[in-house]
């Protein structure tokens, strides 16, 4: 079976693939291609394995071997290592005088009866105030852990040393 995408690594792109292994700190994904492109290289001298062997070698699916070898093909030896940056767009539910109110909300004192906000309560309160027609708890959630404020609670959250009394 004729492969489409061929692999030929130049020499320095063999030695980065080994110098990758040898010193063991990349992902274990990035470990697994690089050893792929290593056995699947064509070039003079190349091991230049079937994807058939590559696959009972390294225990992956043959649409993994046809992935890394179309990622080489587009981009060297950096393209088929990496993986891809999400193309997906999420859009943001508070802009950031919005996600700032809240905030300021959430500083100030608790409903008549409470010790302290709830997420579910803040969110509704927020509703009421009219800053947005809907908002969900958990989204009340990530803008208040996405800042460094944490509301009820002394400090940041480190360990104070105690004093040693030796002043």
């Amino acid at each position: 079976m004729s492969k489409k995408y061929r692999v030929e690594l130049t020499k320095a792109e063999r030695e980065t693939l080994r110098d990758l292994l040898s010193r063991g700190a990349a992902t274990a994904r990035s470990q697994t291609y690089a050893r792929i492109l290593l056995k699947a290289d064509e070039s003079e001298g190349g091991p230049a394995w079937t994807n058939a062997a590559l696959m009972e070698a390294f225990e992956v699916s043959e649409p993994v071997i046809c992935r890394v070898r179309r990622r080489f093909h587009e981009g060297r030896v950096p393209a088929a290592l990496g993986r891809r940056p999400s193309q997906r767009t999420y859009e943001t539910k508070l802009d950031g005088a919005q996600e700032a109110h809240l905030i300021a909300l959430v500083c100030g004192a608790p409903p008549t009866g409470r010790q302290r906000w709830s997420l579910r309560l803040l969110a509704q309160r927020f509703v009421e105030l009219g800053h947005v027609e809907e908002l969900s708890h958990e989204t009340a959630r990530k803008v208040l852990k996405g800042g460094t404020s944490s509301p009820g609670r002394g400090g940041s959250g480190a360990s104070r040393r105690k004093p040693t009394g030796n002043s």
